[in-house]
């Protein structure tokens, strides 16, 4: 929801630690294009922090000296195995199904009497051109301009609305023809109030900063209990596929926690064909894929969940018309999904409007 954010990723020395833990092997880092020398190993492909466009295949090789004995390599990525080779035999290594952003590649080396370690980095790069659309306005609903909008779900003819502000922020069901929010509660000041979604019956609802999510009884909004964030650095958006919960902290990682305990259990990295997607912010999921908000943008990312690419980018660019913004105006933020009347309704922070919209491709 805030600007200033960094990517985050995979704490690389903690992984390898972990494995070192388990395994009892000595690690050297290699370093081909820069890090910690090894005096006997490293890898002459890929080169460190490499490149690739998912589905490209990665050929992995050691280069070995010509003294050295080697019995067999296990080859793993991000800690699973991938492969076995015998001596220095080069690996392929298959992208296509796997997720974007940084991979660490690992090959165990037995050489009969001891097992050393060699690691790399790769990184995999979205390779989708996304296609791009705009929007035609098919219909229009009041919104309630003191709403700094943070999370919105469509929901049996009720948007369910959460917005953000210290000593501003609510939980609230909104009557979609009138705007009307019944019931509604306010949250303490000292919580920024951010993405919500429902799920059973309860409601979920992030924090700003405050490490904390809520839940509530979905009827009357009587909370029922918290849990912590984990390795997530903020709370921003959520959406709910039915079976598992989808948060985004501000950064190009959509994370996926369990419906039940609300702990994270896995994350994507969100990628164009340019780079990372950061600022991803209100979500939504429709039809197999996750639409978000990016931060202070008039676009709407649709991306692939099991790999992170970017599909489509929807521009909303003047959907606001100039007659309709007032000094408190701010920027577009609010995704739902009518899932059985197939209707998209976006808005924004404090806007006076709530649309409907028809998705147009450019081009």
């Amino acid at each position: 929801m805030h600007s200033g954010q960094t990517n985050t990723f995979v704490k690389l020395p903690k992984l390898i630690l972990l494995i070192c833990a388990l395994t009892g092997i000595t690690f050297v880092i290699s370093c081909k294009s820069g890090g910690s020398h090894s005096d006997t190993l490293s890898f002459k492909t890929p080169e460190q922090g490499q490149g690739y466009g998912l589905g490209e295949d990665v050929k992995v090789q050691l280069d070995v000296p010509a003294d050295a004995k080697i019995g067999s390599v296990n080859y793993l990525l991000d800690g699973k195995p991938v492969g076995t080779k015998n001596n220095a035999e080069a690996l392929t290594i298959k992208t296509g199904d796997l997720s974007l952003g940084y991979k660490l590649i690992t090959a165990v080396v037995d050489n009969g009497s001891k097992k050393d370690t060699v690691t790399i980095n790769i990184v995999l790069k979205s390779a989708i051109k996304p296609s791009q659309f705009s929007y035609k306005v098919i219909n229009t609903f009041p919104h309630d301009t003191s709403s700094y909008t943070q999370g919105l779900e469509y929901h049996n003819g009720r948007l369910l609305e959460s917005s953000g502000e210290y000593g501003f922020s609510t939980l609230k069901w909104v009557n979609l023809q009138t705007g009307k929010a019944s019931p509604k509660i306010d949250l303490e000041e000292k919580f920024f109030g951010e993405g919500s979604t429902l799920i059973g019956d309860k409601i979920i609802l992030l924090t700003w900063k405050e490490d904390v999510g809520f839940v509530y009884d979905a009827k009357s909004l009587k909370q029922l209990g918290t849990f912590p964030y984990q390795n997530s650095r903020e709370g921003w958006g959520l959406a709910f596929d039915g079976k598992r919960i989808i948060k985004s902290d501000g950064t190009n990682r959509i994370w996926f926690l369990n419906k039940d305990n609300y702990k994270e259990e896995s994350f994507v990295d969100v990628y164009d064909n340019n780079g990372p997607v950061d600022q991803l912010n209100e979500l939504e999921y429709v039809d197999g894929k996750i639409y978000a908000n990016i931060y202070q943008t008039d676009k709407i990312a649709i991306i692939d969940p099991k790999s992170g690419s970017v599909v489509s980018y929807i521009d909303l660019t003047g959907i606001l018309p100039a007659k309709d913004r007032f000094p408190n105006t701010d920027v577009l933020n609010g995704i739902a999904w009518d899932a059985a009347g197939k209707r998209l309704f976006v808005t924004g922070k404090k806007f006076s409007k709530l649309f409907q919209i028809q998705l147009v491709p450019k081009g």
